[in-house]
């Protein structure tokens, strides 16, 4: 294993026994390696070690050993921060379920559930598989150009109620116990939420002050004006004032005003809003909100999406581009499914519990090791030279990670099978003759 890697994964060493991180070293090997279905036996495959050990030292890893992926998930979280964020910078999270597609009615955990990432008008927006709500940490990587990335860094497992279940958190309420962890670990530091609507609800009342929220907005939204002052008599203060009109009405009697938005690849664009303060009761009780109405510039009537957040210091420029961070999580989404994260055929509880985790988790080390060790504008030019028809590409992506990682792991391996190195000159000079007379 070459020795940046293996500096990397031995930051979570402290979570294993000895024997089990051996296991978890070469299954992430394994795992980043392999190019097909990343099984867990095709991750032994691919770490070379078919013949070596037996197969049900994988399984076991995932089935029955002693780690926990929250563990994993905050020590490599730590390190992240500390690389990653400014010491004095907010931290910035993104939340967000996925599914991943199962077969097997013994599969635990897994449900007929909605998949959003099936294409709209497919007519197969249901599938049969597990449920995971995901929490990365949002960052900008020098050597992605100072584009955002999100890192995976905890996980849920989410089941639906039933009537022999109806105590079962739902996605938000597990959002929000990743959070509190989160707080738990970093006291001090303050916090940035990016989540979409799906996910604004009453899970997210009585966060502290240092924690903000922004999130999408539904169309028919029930805003309220403030509380009034106390009148002094008998009874309950009200917590809340008049509801305000709807945001359609809202929109059609407001004045839009022209803003620049920096996007997260560092484009800009213009969008007109209309911005004011309120109470989302619903969601958030009485914690004020900033409403902003954002209307594309092709548009003339009405409003293209309303978004809300607690930071009512911020601008809505700020705002905007904040929200539009948010879609980190959903690219992440993606290159984990491209790359294996969810084959593994494991059915018991713990193995399906891990193997999600496990391959999020690798996916996070990965885009770390290319950060502290890749060569972006080698590897940049590199596939501009093999593909210039795409002239668009100005960053690497995390294919390119990923296949630097592979030659890296390759030309150690070849190292290791290398006869060792001579200090003992090849041709042996000829003696001279005293020194043939002396002999």
């Amino acid at each position: 294993m070459p020795s940046s890697l293996a500096g990397l994964l031995s930051l979570l060493a402290p979570s294993f026994t000895q024997p089990t991180f051996q296991t978890f070293s070469m299954l992430v090997v394994g795992m980043v390696g392999r190019v097909r279905d990343c099984t867990v036996t095709g991750m032994l495959q691919s770490a070379g070690l078919a013949g070596e050990w037996h197969h049900s030292r994988a399984h076991d890893f995932f089935a029955r050993r002693r780690w926990e992926p929250d563990e994993l998930g905050v020590r490599l979280l730590d390190f992240l921060i500390t690389m990653f964020v400014k010491p004095d910078g907010p931290i910035r999270f993104a939340v967000d379920d996925t599914l991943f597609g199962r077969s097997g009615r013994k599969v635990f955990g897994a449900h007929y559930l909605h998949d959003g990432a099936q294409p709209e008008g497919s007519g197969q927006r249901t599938r049969w598989g597990n449920c995971w709500v995901v929490l990365v940490l949002v960052v900008e990587l020098p050597c992605l150009d100072g584009r955002q990335v999100g890192l995976p860094v905890l996980f849920r497992l989410f089941r639906p109620k039933d009537e022999q279940h109806p105590d079962r958190p739902s996605q938000p309420e597990l959002a929000r116990r990743l959070i509190d962890m989160i707080l738990k670990r970093f006291p001090g530091r303050v916090v940035e939420l990016v989540m979409d609507g799906a996910y604004a609800s009453k899970a997210w009342q009585g966060l502290p002050d240092r924690v903000t929220l922004t999130t999408r907005m539904r169309s028919n939204a029930a805003v309220f004006a403030f509380a009034p002052e106390p009148t002094g008599k008998r009874g309950r203060p009200a917590l809340k004032g008049a509801r305000l009109a709807s945001l359609a009405k809202l929109a059609a009697a407001a004045a839009f005003t022209p803003v620049t938005v920096t996007t997260p690849g560092g484009r800009e664009r213009t969008a007109h809003i209309h911005a004011f303060t309120c109470l989302w009761y619903g969601p958030l009780h009485t914690r004020a909100v900033k409403v902003i109405l954002i209307r594309n510039p092709g548009t003339s009537e009405g409003f293209d999406i309303a978004l809300a957040s607690t930071d009512t210091t911020a601008t809505a420029a700020v705002l905007i581009a904040r929200y539009d961070s948010r879609w980190t999580i959903e690219t992440c989404h993606q290159e984990a499914k491209a790359h294996g994260v969810g084959d593994p055929r494991n059915r018991v509880q713990k193995a399906v519990e891990r193997t999600v985790p496990f391959g999020f988790l690798t996916q996070t080390i990965t885009i770390a090791w290319y950060q502290l060790h890749g060569n972006p504008e080698a590897d940049l030019k590199a596939r501009r030279r093999a593909a210039p028809w795409y002239r668009q590409k100005t960053s690497v992506s995390y294919t390119d990670m990923l296949a630097t990682l592979r030659r890296e792991l390759i030309r150690h391996e070849y190292w290791a099978q290398a006869p060792q190195t001579t200090t003992e000159p090849q041709i042996t000079p000829a003696l001279s003759p005293s020194a043939q007379a002396a002999a």
